[in-house]
C-alpha cells in the first residue's frame, strides 16, 4: 500500500513539474504607438541615430569627447530615457533581463556581441536588422547590419530594457 501511494505521489509530482516546465513562454507585446514604452524606445532610437558620425574615443561617453560602444549606449539611454546603465558592455549584458534572439528584437533593444566567451561589444537595435554602435578606434558612430559577416557571427543576444 505504501509503495503504491509513493509511486502515485511521485507520478503526480512529476506530472505537475513537467507541466510547469512546458508552459508557453510569454513574448513581449509589440510596441504600441503612444505608449510610454514606445515613446521611450523612439526617443532612444532617434537620439542614437542623431549621434551617427560622432568620433570613436576609447572610454568616451559624450558627444563632445566621442564614444566607445558602452559609452554611446549609456549616454543615449540616460539622455533619451533617463535610464542609468553600467559602464561596460559586459556589465550591461548582466542586467537581469531575458535574452532575446535576433528575430525577437524591437527598436531600442540592446544587442550584444562576443569575441570568445565574453561580451565585447554593445549597440542599439534600430529595426530592419540594423543597429547603431561605436565600432572601433579611428572610426565613428555608425549604423550597421546584423547580417554583416562579423556581426552575424559574433551576435550572442539582445536585451530589452524599455
Amino acid at each position: 500500500m505504501k509503495t503504491t501511494r509513493r509511486v502515485a505521489t511521485t507520478f503526480t509530482l512529476s506530472a505537475l513539474l513537467a507541466a510547469c516546465g512546458s508552459l508557453p513562454h510569454r513574448s513581449e507585446p509589440p510596441l504600441i504607438a503612444g505608449s510610454p514604452r514606445a515613446d521611450a524606445a523612439n526617443a532612444v532610437l532617434f537620439r542614437a541615430i542623431a549621434l551617427v558620425g560622432t568620433p570613436y574615443h576609447w572610454g568616451g561617453n559624450t558627444p563632445q569627447g566621442g564614444f566607445d560602444c558602452s559609452g554611446l549606449v549609456g549616454y543615449v539611454f540616460s539622455d533619451a530615457a533617463g535610464v542609468t546603465l553600467p559602464r561596460t558592455s559586459s556589465a550591461m549584458s548582466e542586467l537581469g533581463r531575458r535574452k532575446l534572439a535576433i528575430d525577437s528584437l524591437q527598436s531600442g533593444d540592446l544587442v550584444f556581441f562576443a569575441s570568445g566567451r565574453s561580451v565585447s561589444h554593445v549597440g542599439i537595435y534600430v529595426g530592419e536588422r540594423r543597429f547603431v554602435h561605436a565600432p572601433n578606434s579611428g572610426g565613428t558612430v555608425r549604423l550597421d547590419s546584423l547580417d554583416g559577416p562579423w556581426w552575424k557571427e559574433h551576435f550572442i543576444y539582445g536585451k530589452r530594457l524599455l
